[in-house]
């Protein structure tokens, strides 16, 4: 199946299903944290996706740098799941599986920027010996 959109990547529609994820364990958590862990989470969710896009279109340097954005993102929230779970703002066993998503769609960004490296590489150019 050709890649004609960031929406056919895998990595970007995980990415986007983890932010529905987030959206909907962060509504249960107490009001008093809207502009504390509530908003952390939802905007570094949000991140993953939203640089994954960004990035598609553009030369693979930019597309690079974008995904090292979101892969920042990732563990961000990451860490951020395991202190809600610490805190008891999180079920345990969600956070736990939200957390190891996260580090499936990490894996799949370092391998996106891989790839990418790999491709758009310049090659050293071609000598004679005379």
């Amino acid at each position: 199946m050709p890649i004609l959109s960031y929406r056919d990547l895998r990595i970007w529609r995980e990415g986007y299903a983890l932010v529905l994820e987030i959206y909907a364990v962060t509504a249960k958590f107490p009001s008093d944290e809207r502009f504390g862990l509530i908003s952390q989470m939802r905007r570094a969710a949000v991140s993953v996706p939203s640089n994954i896009s960004e990035g598609f279109g553009r030369t693979w340097r930019e597309q690079v740098h974008f995904l090292t954005i979101a892969r920042g993102s990732i563990h961000e929230i990451t860490c951020q799941c395991m202190i809600a779970k610490d805190l008891k703002l999180a079920d345990a066993e969600r956070a736990t599986q939200l957390i190891a998503r996260y580090d499936g769609l990490s894996a799949g960004v370092h391998s996106a920027m891989s790839q990418l490296k790999r491709r758009g590489e310049p090659r050293p150019p071609v000598t004679t010996r005379t």
